[in-house]
């Protein structure tokens, strides 16, 4: 007996609980809809500086249309979200209503990895080999390559590369771009990286005459050791040579 009085006692606590929120609930969502949007406040989860604050509202205006001063509850934030998300620069967009009537907007960018520069057309990629095209407002300081580069879409594009082959060569220059941000020397000797009507990729360092043939963007590691052995035990001969080629195995091949 004193075991279902406990549990009836129990069951009319929560039972109280439940009505107590239910008001609240309510008392909030008349409160709610009787605000209208104050302004809009964007924040930056990152320190890359591709889109600005004016950008955003920018985006806004033109695609969603004025949200100050409409009911806050009539505000669509996942239409925002969509506006934000396809454009280039952005990688992710949260858009969520404060209790002071302000739209919040936090903005996450895309970082780029590596550029690309193919005639006039440059643009970048992430570490997914995402492409996005070049931003006006910001540089990135990342690895360029440039020539016959085996991508083929219009200026201004944004997505995965088109086709197997595409994705295939992606693929292995984001494994490039990965050793040399994980090897400093490296990354701070090779100050060019260009690609020949043949698709070898070469190299060009900071110091010297030599152009590095490197071939494909295969045995990476191997193909380095082989550039290492060079200055180690070539280079200290005074030998003036222009082209070095260490795309074969267990060859480095040297010519004038």
């Amino acid at each position: 007996m004193k075991k279902l009085t406990v549990n009836i006692a129990l069951i009319s606590v929560l039972v109280i609980l439940c009505v107590v929120l239910a008001v609240v609930s309510a008392a909030s969502d008349r409160d709610r809809s009787g605000k209208t949007c104050q302004g809009v406040v964007v924040e930056f989860a990152d320190e890359f500086n591709f889109v600005t604050e004016e950008d955003i509202k920018g985006y806004l205006h033109k695609y969603y249309g004025s949200v100050s001063g409409t009911q806050v509850d009539s505000v669509n934030l996942a239409r925002i979200e969509r506006i934000l998300d396809i454009q280039s620069a952005i990688l992710k967009s949260e858009a969520y209503m404060g209790e002071d009537g302000m739209l919040n907007i936090s903005i996450t960018q895309r970082e780029p990895v590596v550029r690309f520069q193919k005639g006039d057309n440059g643009f970048y990629a992430d570490e997914r080999g995402f492409i996005f095209p070049l931003q006006r407002n910001y540089t990135s300081m990342v690895p360029v390559i440039d020539g016959a580069i085996p991508l083929f879409h219009a200026s201004g594009y944004k997505g995965e590369p088109q086709g197997e082959k595409e994705q295939k060569w992606m693929s292995e220059v984001m494994d490039l771009v990965a050793f040399l941000n994980k090897n400093r020397q490296w990354s701070e000797n090779i100050v060019q990286i260009s690609v020949d009507r043949n698709g070898d990729m070469i190299m060009i360092p900071r110091e010297g005459k030599e152009k590095f043939l490197f071939g494909k963007c295969t045995d990476i590691e191997k193909k380095f050791a082989r550039i290492e052995k060079y200055y180690q035990y070539i280079k200290p001969l005074n030998k003036d040579y222009g082209t070095v080629i260490v795309k074969y195995e267990k060859q480095i091949v040297c010519k004038r």
